[in-house]
């Protein structure tokens, strides 16, 4: 069935700096932070946490509902999306601001600094999840702007929709409360461990706490893996999936999240939808940009059983 992703559409500027942030910034000095990054590259991608989910999740045979905004310059963008063969029934159009665009830099560590301009993400408030047609199986609410989070998330709970809660870089505007309640109304809360620790200290709730309200929690930890926990008390570690070439890591944690829920979508365990995250986000890796790369079935498959040493089978996702 079709799996709604609200969230965001962005012109992604990535930069690539050869060096480690950490030589350029002073610790006595971060109250007057003044640098240069010289980057050695610099490409326009599409982007944005729908876009890239989206892409990963029609690739693997789903079908992603799109709910976000463009500007008044997305219209290759909006084309690029339609030969993707990805609708745009529910992507709202200003006239008048630009498309949300993100400027990211990345050091030699694969640490990140990104300038993001929101631009019309907010217009998406005036959809609401209860208006769409389709048949939703999932609902996942990820970075755009807070009122759409707010909105998009409580509705489909209240459709008795499953809700995926993944606030990535957005976990610092809600407050406590807000949190606390967007965490009850979810079943999967999902984000990098940064963000984790950032969701703890913000609702003071351990991880058994948040599991009291939501029923899985997804940590993802790099190129560790990562970690789910169940409100059953499973802990269910999941190894990674080494990329042949480390190009560019932004956009993996997207694609990790297409491949988890495909996954799930098809009915596997807990650590074999970890491990198709993993392989997915190998492929984002390998490429400089976030909608670059491409496999086909067997090809994914494939990579699966050399890391995982096990099989798969995409081919429901394919009838």
């Amino acid at each position: 069935m079709p799996i709604l992703i609200s969230g965001s559409l962005v012109h992604d500027y990535i930069m690539n700096f050869p060096d480690e942030f950490k030589n350029y910034i002073q610790p006595d000095k971060t109250h007057l932070i003044n640098v240069c990054f010289t980057v050695e590259s610099l490409r326009k991608s599409w982007g944005g946490t729908a876009g890239n989910i989206a892409f990963t999740l029609k690739m693997l045979g789903l079908e992603p509902v799109i709910v976000s905004a463009l500007g008044k310059d997305g219209g290759d963008y909006a084309n690029y999306l339609r030969g993707q063969k990805i609708g745009l029934e529910h992507v709202l159009t200003d006239d008048k601001t630009p498309t949300a665009s993100a400027y990211i830099t990345t050091d030699a560590d694969d640490n990140q600094i990104i300038a993001l301009y929101e631009g019309p993400l907010s217009m998406a408030e005036k959809i609401s999840v209860r208006d769409i047609k389709e048949t939703l199986s999932l609902s996942i609410i990820s970075a755009a702007g807070k009122k759409v989070m707010e909105k998009h998330l409580k509705e489909a709970w209240e459709l008795g929709i499953k809700t995926v809660f993944d606030p990535s870089r957005q976990v610092d505007v809600f407050s406590q409360i807000e949190l606390q309640k967007m965490i009850s109304q979810s079943y999967f809360i999902i984000g990098n461990d940064y963000e984790m620790e950032t969701l703890r200290q913000k609702t003071e709730w351990s991880d058994e706490e948040v599991l009291k309200n939501a029923k899985v929690l997804i940590t993802t930890l790099g190129d560790k893996g990562s970690v789910i926990k169940t409100a059953e008390g499973e802990v269910v570690e999941v190894g990674p999936c080494p990329p042949r070439s480390f190009d560019d890591p932004t956009g993996a944690g997207d694609a990790y999240r297409a491949g988890f829920f495909a996954g799930y979508e098809l009915g596997y365990n807990w650590k074999t939808c970890g491990q198709i995250g993993s392989v997915a986000a190998s492929y984002a890796i390998e490429t400089f940009g976030t909608q670059e790369y491409k496999f086909t079935k067997e090809e994914f498959c494939g990579r699966y059983k050399k890391n995982y040493n096990e099989e798969i089978n995409l081919t429901a996702l394919y009838a």
